[in-house]
């Protein structure tokens, strides 16, 4: 069993708007804070089970206000519209990182079948 990439690096930029992960493999992923908002890991966006997923809208010019370890396997994410309950481990970072462009078209697809939008807040 070969042991999972380490990250090497974690930095915000773009004021916020975008988290740069690198690791130790040579990965590095740069991810949005709107999508690493949308598809926090908290029960409050994926509920207790898939059927309670959220699909949240309004999220385009969130930030990222802070970074805070979790342990040694996960970080938190403080985000400026005050949510800060995901805890994102380095696999789900890892993961959200190589499937980005699929998670944000998908994400832009359940906005528009449940008739939100990325500028106006609210949740369905």
């Amino acid at each position: 069993m070969t042991a999972e990439p380490w990250p090497t690096e974690i930095r915000l930029f773009d004021n916020g708007h975008n988290l740069r992960i690198s690791f130790d493999d040579g990965a590095s992923f740069t991810t949005s804070a709107e999508l690493l908002r949308v598809r926090s890991p908290s029960a409050e966006v994926q509920g207790h089970s898939p059927a309670d997923q959220k699909t949240v809208g309004g999220k385009r010019n969130v930030a990222i206000i802070a970074v805070a370890p979790v342990g040694n396997y996960a970080i938190r994410l403080d985000f400026d519209d005050l949510h800060k309950t995901g805890i994102y481990t380095w696999r789900y970072l890892r993961e959200l990182g190589e499937t980005a462009e699929a998670s944000f078209a998908a994400y832009l697809h359940e906005l528009a079948a449940k008739g939100l939008d990325r500028d106006r807040p609210g949740e369905a």
